[in-house]
C-alpha cells in the first residue's frame, strides 16, 4: 500500500491519540480517518433508503382528490 507523508500539528495528533486510546499517532490518524470513511458509507445508506421510500411514494398511483 502506498504511504502518504503530512504534517499535523502535534497538539491535535496527541489529542486523537488520547480519544482514540493508541499509543502512535499513525494508528490515531488512520483511525480517525476511518471513522470519517465509515461514517460517510452510513450516511449515504441512510439516504439512499429514505431516496428510495421517497421514489417508490412518488411512483404509487395517488387516490383522487376532490
Amino acid at each position: 500500500m502506498a504511504g502518504v507523508d503530512i504534517s499535523l500539528d502535534a497538539e491535535l495528533v496527541v489529542e486523537v491519540m488520547v480519544l482514540a486510546g493508541v499509543g502512535s499517532p499513525q494508528d490515531a490518524i488512520e483511525a480517525v480517518v476511518r471513522d470519517s470513511i465509515a461514517r460517510g458509507h452510513r450516511t449515504e445508506a441512510r439516504t439512499e433508503l429514505k431516496d428510495g421510500s421517497l421514489r417508490e411514494r412518488d411512483l404509487r398511483p395517488q387516490e383522487p382528490q376532490g
